[in-house]
């Protein structure tokens, strides 16, 4: 039985007097109304009213439970209210200022469509930590290692003049005695100044013979100037490549990956959102995979 329901039908037929109006008044056809209250009467096992032919008149057990009633309906009705409230409260969701303006407002588009009200915040990694920390956002997209990673993407090196191979590989940037010229840097962005990405790089730098100041952090539009006025490098996206008109090969010596998963504030249970606008999250990275089910969204 639906007890809201038939506490509905009993509530509006008492304080309108008959199943006629009463049932009109709470939405009902009289015959469903019937049907309710003679449901419930048969569950309290009671009479909540006296019927004629004319009025529906409160027994005194109807009277005794009327006010009850009145509260489970009221209770009900704050319910849906909330729910309602809650379907169309923006999702705060922090996410990696690389993405581009389109790919953000199409992801927003998407996520209109599976009636999801995104609130994005744009930061670089550890902010985006902070602020699911901070509860400032109910998820974050947080910057992890590739096999830890609900979505991960390719990086590789990308330079203003196209290299004429298949790879770069770093060992070619080493300045011998003879080289002219200042030595070719490599550039990281905030997004992959990370210990998972940059400490390898950091690695095979050394193990290659670069020099430390051929390995250089700063913003992307920074980098991306030294990158268009020498034969710098960055590191980067294929996706950010072609935003930056740059010519985009895999490193010869490794493989790097960016990788994301979904993290939750207290407040937020970001699996269905995962589920709903997985893909639409991966287009938006420019990344090849998203999270399967409950991958990625840790409590």
């Amino acid at each position: 039985m639906d007890l809201v329901g038939a506490c509905r039908a009993f509530v509006s037929v008492g304080e309108y007097g008959g199943f006629t109006v009463g049932a009109a008044a709470a939405g009902m056809a009289q015959s469903v109304a019937s049907r309710r209250v003679a449901a419930l009467e048969e569950r309290l096992g009671e009479q909540l009213f006296e019927r004629t032919t004319r009025r529906a008149v409160l027994t005194p057990f109807g009277r005794d439970l009327l006010p009850a009633a009145r509260r489970l309906v009221r209770a009900a009705d704050e319910l849906l209210h909330e729910a309602e409230d809650a379907r169309h409260r923006p999702w705060r969701l922090a996410m990696p200022d690389v993405c581009s303006t389109a790919a953000l407002a199409r992801l927003i588009a998407e996520a209109r469509d599976h009636g999801i009200t995104l609130d994005l915040r744009l930061a670089p990694p550890t902010r985006r930590a902070e602020l699911v920390l901070a509860q400032q956002v109910r998820a974050a997209l947080l910057a992890v290692p590739a096999d830890e990673a609900g979505w991960s993407l390719p990086l590789g090196l990308a330079g203003a003049r196209d290299p004429g191979v298949r790879r770069v590989y770093l060992e070619t940037l080493r300045l011998g005695r003879a080289s002219p010229g200042p030595a070719r840097r490599v550039w990281i962005q905030p997004e992959d100044d990370v210990p998972h990405l940059r400490d390898p790089l950091t690695r095979l730098c050394e193990a290659v013979g670069l020099r430390p100041v051929q390995l250089a952090a700063a913003e992307l539009t920074t980098a991306a100037a030294e990158v268009y006025r020498s034969g710098d490098l960055l590191l980067c996206s294929p996706a950010q490549a072609g935003e930056l008109a740059l010519h985009w090969r895999p490193i010869g010596e490794i493989a790097l990956r960016r990788g994301f998963a979904l993290a939750a504030s207290a407040d937020g249970n970001p699996q269905h959102l995962a589920a709903r606008l997985g893909d639409a999250v991966a287009r938006c990275l420019g990344a090849d995979a998203r999270p399967a089910a409950g991958e990625g969204a840790p409590a």
